[in-house]
């Protein structure tokens, strides 16, 4: 299998996405009720069932049918069987594909979670944005930490750690540079804004390993990771941040293989607008450097929108194969859409694009895609080839039933709290107090013969070892009683705790994450 097979045009000709050019990335655009969903959902399927796992953002609930196979029974079962046959897809079997439910809050899914280190001072200074001299001071902020082996793990950390610079912006300007508090404040500001769409829920550990989403079955079917999106479509600004991150986390860890075969992963980002709404100039040529250059990476990004204008032009110019689904010309925006749509294909002469657009019934598309010389095919008019899988969204029991089989049940549920800039800020805090009050009740001698107030290294580590470890455990005793399955290790968990800990007190954030990995890959 080399080809994603789309539909066919007025003229019988296949419509195929090829997957040497999947990694070229795409657009699927159309009005509300048009088909987007059930397009994004064939194509997700195929390229599953040619072992290439798949990313897909669940904005209503629907696409979580992926993961059963179709009915009989299903109330529109008769049409689509009809459109089969329409096809040519004889016998057409229903089937279901293997997937994973995540989601940010930890309710329809396996949590995902990073850290504010990982993160970085770039990338959440552009989200939140910062201007040029805030965001210097947010750099000054995670150099502090670094370098006084503070990790930045939670909302909470980057705070304290933000007001620990504050309080001593003169003892520190000599070595890193001025630190406006009024700078601090409005980072702050932003912070709290940031937190109120729930971003605290996403900041924290166990923190997610890209990898887990490169995975295919037994069969060697692509595994389908389903982003349960509901509740985060009601915070843009951490939908936007999860998406961003996610394509530079894979950027960053995977190595460039060039134009590979088959893609080694696609992302299907639903409501793509909401990535780019509001964002400054700065986040645009970051989304656009990441990507263009992703595709070297065998990544290919697909995404899904109402309207094609919704797409920054510099980044729709990255976008090879094109779904045009109908759009209604009720406004002059539309008809712009409309114009400029029509001006992205690649002109048939026996196809009026402009007209042919307005024109297109519920599971008709314009389909344009690049063909094996990397050049973009003449626009067909095209009838959509229906999906397998199950038209709608699955059931509680369905989807906890799932859930209890996936390889990361127990892996990333429970929150580990451990020992962070937070909580070490506040110990200093404490003992300065403690300290002082000495000192003034029963003299300086009297202080100085006290013992060693602050834990050791060592003491740090093995107290986020036992944490994280009685934490796993916990997981593993849950579904060890409930006969689940469980991926989650206590050894591994305290392993990885305790190297963060020593790796960050004695080199900075990257010997943290070498540790961590080092120890990781060990345990495996």
């Amino acid at each position: 299998m080399d080809e994603i097979f789309i539909g066919l045009s007025g003229t019988g000709e296949r419509q195929v996405l090829r997957l040497g050019r999947a990694n070229r990335h795409g657009l699927i655009a159309g009005a509300t009720g048009t088909g987007k969903t059930v397009t994004l959902q064939t194509l997700a399927e195929q390229f599953s069932a040619a072992g290439v796992p798949v990313f897909m953002a669940d904005v209503k609930g629907d696409l979580s049918g992926i993961a059963m196979a179709g009915s009989h029974d299903f109330k529109h079962a008769d049409k689509i069987e009809s459109r089969a046959r329409e096809l040519g897809i004889e016998p057409f079997e229903y089937r279901d594909n293997p997937a994973v439910f995540w989601d940010l809050y930890g309710e329809l899914g396996h949590p995902i979670r990073t850290t504010i280190s990982e993160m970085g001072p770039l990338l959440l200074s552009r989200l939140m944005g910062l201007n040029e001299t805030q965001e210097g001071v947010l750099t000054i902020a995670f150099r502090w930490a670094d370098d006084n082996g503070l990790l930045l793990l939670d909302m909470d950390d980057l705070q304290q750690t933000l007001i620990h610079c504050a309080a001593h912006a003169s003892e520190l300007a000599a070595t890193y540079g001025n630190i406006s508090k009024a700078s601090v404040g409005t980072i702050q500001r932003q912070l709290l804004a940031f937190e109120s769409q729930g971003a605290d829920r996403f900041f924290g550990e166990p923190a997610f390993e890209i990898n887990d989403f490169l995975r295919t079955d037994e069969s060697g079917k692509g595994v389908v990771n389903v982003l349960a999106a509901e509740k985060l479509m009601q915070s843009p600004k951490l939908y936007a941040t999860f998406l961003l991150w996610l394509l530079s986390e894979l950027f960053e860890a995977l190595p460039e293989v060039g134009d590979p075969e088959k893609p080694l992963l696609v992302f299907f980002f639903d409501e793509a607008h909401l990535l780019f709404d509001d964002a400054p100039e700065a986040l645009l040529d970051k989304v656009e450097q990441v990507v263009r250059l992703i595709r070297s990476k065998g990544v290919g990004v697909y995404f899904i929108s109402q309207n094609p204008i919704d797409i920054p032009e510099k980044i729709a110019g990255q976008l090879g194969n094109r779904v045009q689904h109908a759009l209604r010309a009720f406004t002059p925006r539309d008809q712009k859409a409309i114009r400029a749509a029509a001006e992205t294909f690649r002109i048939n002469p026996d196809l009026d694009v402009e007209t042919a657009i307005t024109e297109l019934k519920v599971g008709e598309a314009l389909v344009s895609t690049l063909d094996e010389d990397g050049a973009p095919t003449i626009v067909q008019r095209t009838l959509v080839a229906p999906p397998h899988s199950r038209l709608g969204p699955i059931t509680a029991k369905e989807r906890a039933i799932i859930q209890s089989i996936s390889p990361f049940d127990g892996k990333y549920d429970s929150l580990v709290n451990r020992e962070s800039a937070a909580e070490v800020l506040a110990q200093k805090a404490q003992d300065a107090a403690d300290a002082a009050q000495v000192v003034a009740e029963q003299g300086e001698e009297a202080q100085r013969a006290r013992p060693r107030a602050t834990t050791s290294l060592w003491e740090r580590a093995g107290k986020a070892a036992m944490g994280a470890a009685a934490a796993s455990a916990g997981t593993m005793v849950a579904r060890q009683m409930t006969g689940r399955r469980s991926s989650g290790s206590p050894v591994a968990s305290a392993a990885s705790a305790a190297a963060g800990t020593i790796g960050t007190a004695l080199g900075g954030q990257m010997l943290g994450r070498f540790a961590r990995g080092l120890l990781g890959a060990l345990l495996r």
